[in-house]
């Protein structure tokens, strides 16, 4: 029986030889990252197709599709993926920003979105995430997270050739191009899901259908429902009696990763987008990927192997391409799709929500302790911190985590519900529920950050929560991520109420238009927007000019209040205090709490002295940046 190594050097050899075969080249780069990458391939690909009796020949399908990706990577690339090969952790370096936008909402199209490109640069970004662009149904797409084609860029957006212009733009100012790659599902409209449904042979294992409901009952006994308010369970009936795996809205089919030729479909699918300039892959519902009978269906083993495979896919093709997760799950499920051969960079769902937590509660103890407790990830990964996303706010901490601090998750989850959404007395906030269940309780929020925070609400200390949430994205390590509009306090858009495709969404209340009168205001600082502008912009200057931010690590600070979170970012000869405050009330840290540290720090936002050696005050809603 030969061992795994030695069946990878024999499927290798196999694999050239059809290449050869088939006129397909294999040019020394490509060699030599075969070399380093084909045995994990291999490893991936077998474990979970090894049981086909065609799994070698759906291997050198699959490898014709990455060598001639890889043969049409244009040059420029190719000179990104050496410098990107030689210095592997340039995105962790503390000058990373990012930014996030839906092209129509924020520039109308792409050629607006170029035109934006000196604001990025005022801004500091280094990365700017597209949201979904590709060819969806019109009406009902899932804000495009329904794709009909990946190849495609929706037309009032522009076109393919358009969008690989951006790209170079962009690279050549600094900043890498991020995008969805949508794979555990498709739209109904997809070439592949058409010929699904008409039972055409090749396409009509691409989705899970099944004649009657024996299979869907089965499966659907352990399966949850994500979005009951579309539809129940996790099938759909197609109009000739067949049902079809959709396990998010009814419109998006999940793709049937069983079958090895979806698999270099999507692969071919990725690596389209990599020669287009890509630089980062939001890989989308990594959970949801892998089937199997008597399971949730959710973060199963194969789901990992699954972007393990694909992982080593692009790094024979397109070395540079990063990936990066988006699990909305157990934070210790979170993390295990954290690792350098799987997702490089991933959302930390966990921090977002509890920075909510701890501004509703004015308590941060659980902050306090995910940050002590969760924050460690492996080496070359890094978290995207963001204070809210496109995608609503779910409460994610674990009920383990909140009893250790005396909380009951359940009852907490319908205090923050209540809290965000103006049904608790004495609330600052202004958010939307999102997908409320009454069956259930549950519920999720909807809302941009500067009416999360009070600013909608006229309260006075609004813009300081804001800047106090966005501090603790950029400080805590990893790569801090805007929604772009944010930074002058755009506030909710309830105009999506009268639009007939939206209004039944209220996510679409915290993805405005383009706030051009918040723009015009952003160098008055007598102005919200002005305020938060400006405050926001001094914080990336501090964060490039302070290479403790850089990285990840993170030591824990205990303040001795649980109205006071504090942490450390160490460096190789100082390190960085963080203190805030997230009361409205004057808290004092006691000088005890600093025993180990120097008599004197720099905060570095403010720009003055701290005197360690006696108490220190902290305002309201204040943070430091103590250089130590």
């Amino acid at each position: 029986m030969l061992s795994l190594a030695q069946q990878a050097v024999a499927a290798r050899s196999h694999v050239e030889a059809r290449l050869a075969q088939a006129g397909v080249p294999v040019d020394d780069a490509l060699a030599g990252r075969l070399d380093r990458h084909f045995p994990r391939l291999f490893a991936h690909f077998t474990e979970i197709y090894g049981d086909r009796a065609d799994c070698l020949e759906q291997l050198v399908a699959l490898l014709q599709v990455v060598a001639a990706a890889a043969a049409d990577r244009p040059a420029d690339l190719r000179a990104l993926d050496a410098a990107r090969e030689a210095d592997p952790g340039w995105f962790l370096d503390n000058r990373m920003l990012g930014g996030v936008c839906y092209v129509d909402r924020y520039a109308q199209d792409l050629e607006g979105v170029r035109d934006r490109i000196p604001y990025f640069r005022e801004l500091g970004l280094t990365y700017l995430h597209l949201m979904p662009l590709f060819l969806a149904p019109e009406g009902d797409s899932d804000g495009g997270y329904a794709v009909s084609s990946y190849r495609a860029v929706n037309p009032t957006l522009g076109d393919v050739d358009q969008l690989r212009a951006l790209a170079a733009d962009l690279r050549a100012a600094g900043i890498s191009l991020v995008v969805d790659f949508i794979f555990n599902h498709t739209s109904d409209e997809h070439e592949w899901a058409r010929r699904c449904a008409e039972g055409e042979p090749g396409y009509d294992e691409f989705y899970r259908v099944y004649p009657d409901r024996t299979m869907p009952d089965l499966f659907e006994a352990t399966t949850r429902e994500v979005f009951p308010d579309d539809h129940r369970g996790s099938f759909v009936q197609l109009p000739d009696g067949r049902w079809i795996w959709s396990t998010f809205y009814h419109f998006q089919w999940d793709l049937n990763y069983a079958n090895p030729a979806v698999f270099t479909a999507m692969a071919g699918e990725m690596l389209f987008l990599a020669n287009l300039g890509v630089e980062v892959l939001r890989m989308d519902a990594v959970a949801f990927i892998w089937k199997r009978l008597g399971t949730s269906c959710e973060n199963l083993p194969e789901a990992h192997t699954l972007i393990r495979a694909f992982n080593a896919v692009c790094r024979i093709a397109a070395p540079s391409v990063l990936f990066k997760s988006e699990a909305i799950v157990h934070p210790d499920q979170v993390a295990e799709y954290i690792d350098p051969d799987e997702c490089q960079l991933s959302y930390n769902p966990l921090q977002m929500a509890l920075i909510w937590e701890a501004l509703a509660t004015r308590d941060v103890r659980l902050l306090s302790q995910a940050l002590e407790r969760r924050h460690a990830i492996p080496a070359g990964c890094s978290w995207v911190n963001y204070v809210r996303s496109h995608d609503d706010i779910g409460w994610t901490f674990a009920d383990e985590d909140a009893a250790e601090v005396g909380v009951d998750g359940f009852e907490h989850r319908r205090f923050l519900n209540a809290f965000y959404v103006n049904r608790f007395p004495g609330s600052f906030a202004r958010g939307v529920p999102f997908q409320e269940n009454p069956r259930t309780g549950d519920a999720r929020v909807s809302g941009t950050t500067a009416s999360l925070a009070g600013v909608e609400a006229g309260d006075p200390y609004g813009v300081q929560r804001v800047l106090l949430a966005h501090s603790i994205a950029l400080s805590t390590g990893g790569l801090p991520l805007l929604y772009l509009g944010d930074e002058v306090g755009q506030l909710n858009d309830y105009g999506y109420l009268r639009v007939p495709e939206h209004a039944a969404d209220s996510r679409w209340v915290h993805r405005p238009p383009y706030p051009a009168e918040r723009y015009a205001e952003r160098r008055d600082t007598d102005t919200d927007a002005g305020a938060i502008h400006l405050g926001l912009r001094r914080l990336a200057q501090v964060r490039r000019q302070t290479a403790e931010l850089a990285g990840g690590a993170l030591v824990g600070f205990h303040t001795h209040d649980a109205h006071v979170l504090g942490y450390q970012r160490p460096g190789t000869e100082s390190r960085v205090l963080v203190l805030a405050n997230l009361s409205e009330e004057v808290r004092t840290v006691p000088a005890e709490a600093f025993a180990a540290l120097p008599g004197t720090a720099h905060d570095l936002v403010t720009d003055v002295d701290v005197e360690l050696w006696a108490d220190v005050r902290l305002e309201p809603l204040q943070f430091l940046w103590l250089l130590a």
